[in-house]
This record gives C-alpha cells, structure tokens and sequence, in this order.
C-alpha cells in the first residue's frame, strides 16, 4: 500500500510519500537508543512539564488538525475536534497522574522481614525504546493513549502509522517536538509494513505495542515472540449491545444508534452485534431502526454530517461483501444493505440493520467496520449470555438492565475486556482498555496501562551488620 492522502469522501489522491530509507531508519534508530539513555533519568516534573506543553499546542490546533483526519480517513469532523480533545484530556491526565501510579511499592512488612531482608521496595523503570504500530480509524488518540503513558514513564517512542494518514503522523512528531521534547523521544517512520520485522528486531528497540488487525497482531506478536520482547495487543472487536427486559427501550434504543456509527462504524468497540430480549424486541427495533434511518450521510466536513465515507475503497468493498453475503443466506435488511445512491463519489455505505442472521453467515463470525448492525431476539437471559460469547473477539461489551440479578451474571459471565451497562462503550485515561481471546492481550490507559512498559524491579536490602 502507497503511504499516501486519499479524500475517502472523493477518491482524490492530495499527497504521496516516499518510504524513509534503510539509512534513515538507523539513524532514527540509533537517535531513539540515544534519546533513552537521557530522558529516562529526567524526573516526572520534567516530563509532566513537556507533556503539558504538548497538550497545549494540540489544544490550540484541534481545529486544523480534525480537518486533517477527515480528510485523510473521513470521520466526521465534529467527531474529529472531539477525538483531538479527548487526547488533550489524556495527556493532561498523565502529566498530573504518572507519578503517583508509578510510585514505590512497600511489600508488607511480615513478607520483608520473612525474605530476610532489612527492607524492600518495588520500583517501576522504564524499558526502553517501544515501536507503536497504529491503525488509521482513530489516528491521533490510538497514538496519544499509547505515548502518553510511555513519556511519562521514561519511555521514548517510535511510530510506524497506517500508510493512509501520513499528515496526522508527521503532524504528532512535530507536535511533540514543538512541545520541546529533547530529539529522539518521538519520531515518526513513514514506511510500510514490510519494514516492520526488521525493526523489531533490532536489539535498540525493547518492546511493542500494536492496534489493528487480527493478521497485523498475529506478525508483530511472532516477531516480538521470537525476540522475547514485551507485546501488547488491541485488536479487533464484536462487541455485543445486550438489551434485557427491564430495559430502559427509548435510551437503549437512542444510544444504540451512536455506539454502531459513531466514527463512521470504524470502531473496535463500537457495539455490533445487538442481541434484544423477546419481550422488548419490536420496541426496540423499531426505534433502532428508525434511528439509524433519520442519520444524514455525507461530507464529512460538514457540521450537519453524521455518517461519513468509509476510509478506504476497499473497506466499502469488504462490508459489502459481509452483507451481500447475509442477505444471500436470508437475512433481512430492515434497513440499508447498499451504497446510498445520493453519493457518487467516495467510499460510503448506508447506515444497514440487518435482522435473520444465522451461524451460516460470515458477518455472525466476523467483524464489522463500517456503519451496519446485526440484530438477533433472544428468549431470555442465559440465550442472550450465551450469544453474546458466541464470538472469538472478546473486546467489550454493553448491557441494558435494571434487575440487579442480570447485573451479576453479566459481570460474572460475559467474555470480555469491559462490561458496560446502560451506556455505551467508551474509553477514559482511568479506566483500564482491552480484551481478550482475539481481541489481544494487555491493557492502555489508566495504571495498568502505564505499567506495560516499565520494568517491576525489586529491590532487597540485606539485614543489618
């Protein structure tokens, strides 16, 4: 794949680049090697300082650096300002949280004095140099969540981004650089996939982190395998939108609209797949569906927008291949199922419910990227746990009730990274993000996520002389 800017809304190509050469991957290699050996000794008020400043400047940019993202993958561009936002938020977050969840750990007296020692301390330590391979759907706050806590601990970063957002990757090397930074902390690789490997392996580079595909985390987790070095995978997702009894049907309804479409449908853990109680099924899918019909399609750089092209050609033609293939084996679109004939150019998709789905059906199995959702009736809450597993991804998932009861049995049964009830999935800098099953493994934001990248070292003090 080129590394190149093509408008999704029209298919016009604005700028190519040329992949970095061999020589200028060493030596941004050896000036990430170099930038560690510095900047991991800085304290935290340093690195808070300059991650402050770096949430400044994006502040003040946020506006043209959403018109860049819609440009480059098409996501609306209300929904663009929000994302640039929301990674102001995190950074601001770290620079005031990083050193308290990085704090020296105590391990219980009774245990120190067991081992034989004096004393004894936990210390987080940075690791290294971390490769991040970044997907397009969310260029700029997969990235943020990524080197935000990595800057903070000590780390320093190297990013090799999706090759259709080659603006916003350049744009985060010269923010963090204009954030004052010293050089090497945050570089930008413009290369293509195929690069990839050899990077990894390099003994300078200590660790990976990686969201995309399941394909792309299989490789780098391979690679990062054969070298023993630390990997953390967010992969792909079919998150289930559980809509019980006792539902609130008008909210779940309303809410389900946004958690399917929100960034044109482009989403990990935008809900998919949603699996309704027998008992408020027709209310609920007749609200759904009128909803997702009254959504406008269009420019993305309109305000009044809702649901823009999908990022690639061949991404529209990927989903439509998943939904012609349902509709095909009996599935029934309620509404959608094609390309909106309002649309000449570009690569957009209608908003599509699709009901009848069976296990024959690939889109049961596979994931969605794009703005259409399966909908399945349920008897009752066992059938409902039970389809809601019935997936190999296990990234989140969403669950309307007011009964305690199914509260309980959903946090204790439901095959996931998260569970959220009567809201949407979303991601916050406090909250742990992540999955199982082939939804990859690890976890970002919060402390847990700082932690990925540090070296637990204990330290042991012998008894006294």
């Amino acid at each position: 794949m080129p590394i190149a800017t093509v408008n999704p809304a029209t298919g016009e190509t604005l700028e190519t680049f040329e992949p970095i050469a061999p020589a200028e991957i060493e030596r941004r290699l050896a000036a990430a090697h170099a930038a560690y050996g510095r900047y991991r000794t800085t304290g935290f008020g340093e690195r808070a300082r300059l991650l402050g400043r770096a949430a400044d400047l994006l502040e003040e940019d946020s506006e043209s650096v959403a018109r860049t993202m819609t440009t480059e993958m098409g996501k609306p561009v209300k929904a663009a300002r929000a994302e640039a936002a929301k990674c102001v938020k995190a950074m601001r977050w770290y620079a005031e949280h990083a050193e308290e969840l990085l704090a020296d750990e105590h391990p219980a007296q009774a245990d120190v004095e067991d081992s034989g020692a004096s004393r004894a301390v936990v210390h987080y330590r940075p690791l290294g140099v971390v490769l991040a391979v970044m997907p397009w759907n969310f260029p700029l706050w997969q990235v943020v969540r990524f080197v935000a806590p990595a800057l903070m601990a000590g780390n320093v970063g190297l990013l090799k981004h999706a090759s259709n957002v080659p603006r916003t990757a350049l744009y985060l090397e010269d923010l963090f650089r204009r954030a004052g930074f010293p050089e090497g902390c945050f570089q930008t690789l413009l290369v293509g996939s195929d690069a990839v490997e050899t990077i990894l392996r390099d003994d300078r580079v200590a660790a990976a982190t990686l969201t995309g595909s399941e394909p792309a985390g299989r490789s780098v987790a391979s690679v990062a395998g054969d070298e023993i070095k630390k990997t953390v995978l967010e992969l792909g997702g079919s998150d289930p939108y559980v809509v019980l009894a006792s539902a609130d049907v008008e909210r779940a309804a309303r809410t389900a609209v946004t958690a399917r479409v929100q960034n044109n449908g482009q989403s990990c853990i935008a809900a998919k797949r949603f699996i309704v109680h027998t008992d408020v099924y027709d209310a609920f899918r007749e609200r759904f569906v009128a909803g997702m019909r009254e959504l406008t399609v269009g420019d993305p750089l309109s305000e009044e927008t809702d649901v823009g092209p999908l990022s690639s050609e061949q991404g529209r033609d990927d989903l439509e291949e998943l939904v012609d293939d349902a509709l095909g084996l009996g599935a029934t679109a309620l509404c959608g199922g094609q390309r909106p004939k309002e649309q000449e150019r570009g690569w957009y998709y209608s908003p599509t419910v699709l009901a009848d789905i069976t296990p024959r059906m690939r889109i049961h199995r596979e994931e969605t990227f794009g703005p259409v959702a399966t909908l399945y009736r349920v008897a009752d809450l066992d059938e409902a746990v039970a389809l809601a597993n019935d997936t190999p991804f296990g990234l989140s998932s969403n669950v309307w009730t007011r009964d305690d009861a199914d509260v309980a049995r959903c946090v204790r049964d439901l095959q996931a990274g998260g569970v959220f009830f009567n809201g949407m999935t979303a991601s916050h800098p406090g909250l742990p993000f992540g999955g199982i099953k082939r939804s990859g493994y690890g976890r970002e934001l919060s402390g847990h996520g700082i932690r990925e990248f540090c070296n637990a070292t204990t330290v042991w003090y012998g008894p006294a002389e």
